[in-house]
């Protein structure tokens, strides 16, 4: 059980070779952070039995007081509470902090009067699994979030 980058030693068909007028920056970000592998800007999570599960994109960095903080990191906390379907974190211009953190979840069977109770469930989760400050400052019931056209 570990989890970190994904990155892949070797090339496969239909690979990216460079981006249009800017090969250094091609190089810089999917070829220098991990010397000898395609770095592919994803999270991944590998379980003893060697499945890989993605986690997110590592650049979807929120800056908080200073403090750099994966918005996946977080999803993956919520994600685990039996009464969350899915979840999404995003940042937010914020005046005091430079930058402040809403959740958006999808509850899964749950009454609409324990909606309040498990926000305050969410937010303490957060604080014990990562830290105080991950916690976030709004916390929204939603019944849909929004997708890409590969979900």
């Amino acid at each position: 059980d570990v989890s970190g980058a994904l990155c892949i030693s070797q090339a496969w068909p239909g690979m990216a070779r460079t981006i249009y007028n800017d090969h250094k920056r091609f190089l810089e970000t999917y070829l220098t952070p991990y010397p000898g592998f395609f770095f592919t800007g994803d999270g991944v999570y590998r379980t003893s039995d060697g499945y890989y599960q993605l986690t997110g994109r590592l650049d979807d960095i929120i800056n908080i007081s200073g403090h750099r903080l994966g918005t996946a990191e977080v999803e993956d906390v919520v994600n685990h509470h039996v009464a969350v379907a899915e979840s999404a974190v995003i940042g937010y211009p914020h005046e005091i902090k430079g930058e402040g953190k809403m959740l958006s979840f999808l509850p899964q069977n749950t009454s609409p009067g324990a909606m309040e109770t498990l926000a305050a469930e969410l937010q303490e989760l957060i604080s014990k699994k990562i830290a105080k400050y991950a916690a976030p400052d709004y916390v929204q019931v939603t019944h849909r979030l929004p997708k890409t056209r590969s979900g």
